[in-house]
């Protein structure tokens, strides 16, 4: 029976998920990991600047596995032909590729990783996987589309007690938060297939997709139209759609640190990639040198101008 009366909850606007008819699950690598139970292929083919996660699940099923190189404009190097049993795995690195991915989404067996592309729609019949973790203020959560289904039951998942992070950051600071926030990233390897929790759910329906779209094209426009004569990535500007952040590179050690001590806080894409890319490589350089500029909803144009201001000091 519906609860009716009590306390009352968080309160949250009741909208609509951007990605409503996708499979909600609870996790992007377990989009992959449905993907593989669903289909159960004897190779996957992905790119060698992959972050690790995705290849836990592949492990996990004792799936081989291939990695491959990619142009400094993001497009794979890949010259072999993908048998009918094998998967091609590409990533839409920072939301800005989507012509790369149209042009390879005519190929049988493609799995378009669009975790940090949210607001891309999937291409019809390829199988694409999507992160709202790296985009919004939740816990958990995975959507994927694909015409195949896993045949068991799954149950779904819940993320009350995992919601710390989010909260302190709100009430105290990020800084401070920040270790609740990786011990809440060291669960995700523990975690089983389920269905996204309805926290997520709720919390994914109550958000105006349209503004966040436009505050990130407007953000990541202006810094490029002050940094692109610094930036070492030629970028497509032509198709932005909410893109994750604006990718700067510029080989010159410090800078990234120099931006941290000033609380401008920038991931690193991936550390661990290192063990397996030469050195001088482009994935080499992305890893050492790539300044992934925070764009997001949070933020407005006198925030952008803060980190252009910085960075030239800095240059």
């Amino acid at each position: 029976m519906k609860e009716i009366g009590g306390f009352f909850e968080l309160e949250l606007n009741k909208g609509e998920e951007y990605h409503k008819d996708a499979i909600r699950l609870n996790s992007a690598r377990n989009c992959l990991l449905y993907i593989i139970k669903a289909e159960r292929p004897k190779k996957i083919y992905l790119p060698y600047y992959s972050c690790n996660t995705l290849l836990e699940p592949i492990i996990r099923e004792n799936i081989n596995y291939e990695f491959y190189n990619i142009n400094n404009d993001f497009s794979p190097i890949f010259h072999k032909k993908i048998l009918s049993d094998e998967f091609f795995l590409y990533t839409n690195y920072f939301g800005v590729n989507k012509k790369i991915v149209d042009s390879i989404s005519n190929k049988d067996k493609i799995i378009i990783d669009n975790a940090q592309a949210f607001f891309e729609k999937p291409i019809k019949g390829i199988r694409t996987i999507y992160s709202p973790r790296k985009f919004f203020g939740v816990a958990e959560g995975g959507y994927l589309y694909t015409k195949y289904r896993y045949s068991e039951r799954l149950v779904r998942d819940t993320s009350y007690d995992r919601c710390l992070h989010l909260l302190k950051r709100i009430d105290i600071s990020a800084q401070e938060s920040y270790a609740d926030f990786k011990h809440n990233k060291g669960k995700f390897k523990e975690r089983k297939l389920m269905l996204m929790s309805k926290l997520t759910e709720r919390i994914m329906k109550s958000i105006n997709y349209d503004k966040v779209k436009l505050i990130r094209k407007k953000n990541f426009l202006y810094l490029h139209e002050k940094l692109s004569e610094f930036n070492e990535l030629k970028l497509n500007i032509e198709d932005l759609n909410g893109p994750m952040i604006y990718p700067l590179l510029i080989t010159k050690e410090g800078i990234k640190e120099k931006l941290i001590s000033n609380k401008i806080y920038l991931a690193t894409y991936w550390k661990k990639v290192l063990r397996r890319v030469k050195v001088g490589s482009f994935e080499y350089k992305l890893i050492r040198y790539l300044l992934p500029l925070p764009i997001n909803q949070r933020y407005d144009l006198s925030d952008m101008k803060f980190i252009h201001d910085l960075i030239k000091k800095y240059i």
